[in-house]
């Protein structure tokens, strides 16, 4: 006359919680190869900025940066742009500005760029019809 809590025949009870286990396992060795990974990921120009007290600038949309390298070659993002003289930076600038809407650049320039090379960049930007120019530096460390 025992009483029985219920089930099939054999006494077996149906589980309806699903095993997190297996899951939780993979998403620790996923998060493991990001965390490796993710610094090999870093690429970039090598060039050394400037040095100011300033903050940085929030911005809404992917911002256009123009980077001088110390040769004095001129990149936009990843690519460079072929140019015999710094006078065609404002054809090429017009023609990649023709179709965008934030008509802002940033400019990345090695500090060993002298000033003179800097502001014909700057000019030739404001030619090609784009006023919002912003300068990228790093922040001072130190007094």
């Amino acid at each position: 006359m025992g009483m029985s809590g219920g089930g099939d025949k054999g006494g077996r009870v149906a589980m309806s919680e699903i095993n997190v286990t297996p899951l939780v396992d993979v998403m620790l060795v996923l998060l493991i190869i990001f965390m490796v990974t993710a610094p090999m990921m870093q690429q970039g120009l090598e060039i050394e900025l400037p040095e100011t007290e300033s903050t940085g600038v929030e911005t809404n949309d992917e911002p256009f940066v123009l980077v001088i390298k110390k040769d004095r070659k001129i990149f936009a993002g990843e690519s460079e742009l072929k140019m015999k003289s710094i006078s065609e930076l404002s054809e090429k600038l017009s023609a990649i500005f023709e179709t965008r809407k934030n008509k802002q650049v940033y400019l990345q320039a090695d500090k060993s760029v002298d000033y003179g090379y800097v502001a014909q960049a700057i000019g030739e930007i404001r030619s090609a019809g784009i006023f919002s120019i912003g300068l990228i530096t790093i922040p001072k460390t130190g007094n």
